[in-house]
């Protein structure tokens, strides 16, 4: 998992993958820690209860379910990625003040066959929609990132289990929103 044919200092080939968790290099005494990058997911309902999703139209789990959400920036809280991540993916203005914790799970992120290990984070929020626009006429989807929006009612632990979600923090962070608003 992870491999690097050189290191990425000297150019060794000495370069191994240690307790699970970072590179070394015994010619140059290079350490390259494999830590854990700060993810976000919002959990953003309608007015009638839906919750809404993105069809992710790309890899990793391409065509499967997604929260909006994605890697937070350096620099960067994990609400402030939440309400960017969201705004680039659908357009969707998140209102601050309404963010609310629901939970963090570790998740691995396979991207170009390199496994990221994550800390997702996600909320529940609700969005600012101009002059009674409906919910879904608002999102304004980024067609790279988002092949498709839709929204499902969640009202019990089979319509979590039911979706075809991409990601298995997602479908743990439903279940306690779910556990939250019962």
């Amino acid at each position: 998992m992870n491999e690097f044919n050189f290191c990425p200092k000297c150019g060794s080939k000495k370069i191994q993958f240690v307790q699970n968790k970072k590179w070394i290099c015994s010619d140059c005494d290079f350490d390259l820690y494999n830590n854990v990058a700060a993810a976000v997911g919002l959990i953003i309902c309608d007015a009638d209860g839906n919750v809404f999703f993105e069809k992710r139209a790309k890899n990793p789990r391409k065509g499967f379910l997604a929260l909006p959400g994605g890697f937070c920036n350096p620099d960067e809280s994990a609400e402030e990625g939440a309400i960017r991540e969201c705004f680039e993916e659908t357009g969707l203005h998140v209102e601050e003040a309404s963010l609310k914790f629901i939970a963090s799970f570790p998740n691995t992120y396979e991207y170009k066959n390199f496994f990221y290990k994550t800390c997702d984070i996600f909320f529940e929020a609700k969005v600012r929609l101009e002059n009674g626009e409906n919910f879904l006429d608002a999102i304004r989807a980024d067609k790279k990132e988002v092949s498709e929006v839709v929204t499902k009612k969640i009202a019990s632990q089979k319509d979590i289990d039911d979706l075809p979600l991409a990601f298995d923090s997602a479908k743990k962070a439903l279940a306690v929103w779910l556990k939250n608003k019962i």
